[in-house]
């Protein structure tokens, strides 16, 4: 398979290291309103990608990588969420299984929190930063080659008109 090449970080403008460091912090959206509401983070993020892969590859991949990474963790919250509505509509009881999900999906927002802001830190520098699963995954689908695309690495090319 073949790749595009990837851009070195003195060949990427400040503005474009910015747009693609603001997709990490879609996991925000909500925060000013201090509200847990997951879904909207997650609308959020899925508007920035739409809105910003237009402004290359390097953009692109990060605000992709963002919005894959961010899935998993918006649907841990929204079943904690709907689950902890559920208990305090219904007067049920928060049993050890519920405080369970509730540790486990608060160490996995701490973990993404982290990563997120290191992701935001390298787009911020012009580098790439490979989340588990998702960068790789991110990266294919955005530097990958398709058919009726060149890498522009090809030898002996005609000169573009």
């Amino acid at each position: 398979m073949e790749y595009h090449p990837l851009p070195q970080p003195d060949e990427i403008e400040i503005r474009v290291r910015e747009d693609a460091m603001g997709a990490y912090f879609m996991m925000f959206a909500t925060a000013a309103l201090g509200l847990p509401l997951p879904v909207l983070n997650l609308i959020a993020a899925i508007i920035y990608y739409y809105v910003n892969r237009s402004k290359g590859r390097f953009v692109q991949f990060h605000t992709l990588q963002s919005l894959y990474s961010q899935l998993p963790v918006s649907f841990l919250n929204i079943g904690l969420v709907v689950w902890l509505v559920i208990n305090l509509v219904n007067d049920l009881s928060f049993t050890e299984v519920f405080w369970g999900y509730l540790i486990m999906t608060a160490i996995a927002n701490i973990i993404y929190l982290i990563v997120s802001i290191i992701g935001a830190i390298k787009a911020r520098n012009g580098l790439f930063y490979y989340f588990l699963f998702f960068g790789k995954l991110a990266y294919q689908q955005v530097y990958r080659v398709r058919n009726n695309e060149h890498s522009g690495t090809a030898v002996n090319a005609p000169p573009k008109m």
